[in-house]
């Protein structure tokens, strides 16, 4: 099973310079200390989602799955 690779997704937002509370806003959330939960694992990211975080990160959605990710990997931030 493929899991999210949270890793990406983080480095791709300081890559791009993208503040979380940005990020949240661009994908309806509230603070930027809800986006990070979903970076962090806490929460999951919801399918539909997963376009929007695409766009801004300006990368395809198969970028954000990586087969092999450890759980150490993806929670860890």
């Amino acid at each position: 099973m493929q899991k999210l690779d949270l890793v990406f997704i983080k480095n791709r937002r300081i890559e791009l310079k993208i503040s979380q509370r940005d990020l949240a806003i661009k994908l309806g959330l509230k603070t930027g200390s809800s986006y990070l939960k979903y970076e962090q694992g806490v929460y999951a990211f919801k399918a539909d989602q997963l376009p929007t975080l695409a766009q801004h990160l300006k990368c395809k959605i198969t970028d954000f799955f990586a087969e092999n990710v450890s759980d150490l990997e993806t929670n860890s931030a």
